[in-house]
């Protein structure tokens, strides 16, 4: 989840950083410095540092909400590898049964599994006969 987030912020910086080439907004308003935009973007990370002074019960429950999303995400992973583990344990405990026929695990009869038929594949030619030498 962590990683989607990450690729989903750079694609975002990526896409802003872009040159608009077939924009047609060439007012100056829509128009931005990118270093004044880096000075702007520290100033709101050095501000939303200090939230947590100015809004300490917003902080504590939002402390509790990212534990509790830790702890069901924790709890959906776990349980995601169970399963998995428990599905690629199932044809390996299967292997040494056989599977009864016309049940669900398999309608085919030896006859419809066997291969079919092919011509035999004739040699190539040796090598004496295709130089039009004599064999000897």
């Amino acid at each position: 989840m962590f990683f989607i987030l990450r690729m989903a912020f750079w694609l975002g910086v990526v896409c802003v950083l872009l040159p608009n080439v077939g924009s047609k907004s060439d007012a100056p308003d829509a128009q931005i410095d990118p270093v004044q935009a880096v000075t702007l973007a520290s100033a709101a990370v050095s501000d939303a540092r200090g939230f947590c002074e100015r809004q300490p019960d917003a902080c504590v429950a939002g402390g509790k909400v990212a534990v509790a999303i830790g702890q069901k995400a924790e709890a959906g992973a776990r349980t995601l590898y169970e399963f998995i583990s428990n599905k690629l344990a199932e044809p390996s405990a299967d292997k040494g049964k056989a599977a009864p026929q016309g049940t669900a695990n398999g309608t085919l009869n030896a006859a419809d599994m066997a291969p079919a038929w092919h011509a035999p594949v004739p040699l190539p030619p040796r090598r004496e006969a295709r130089s039009g030498r004599p064999q000897a």
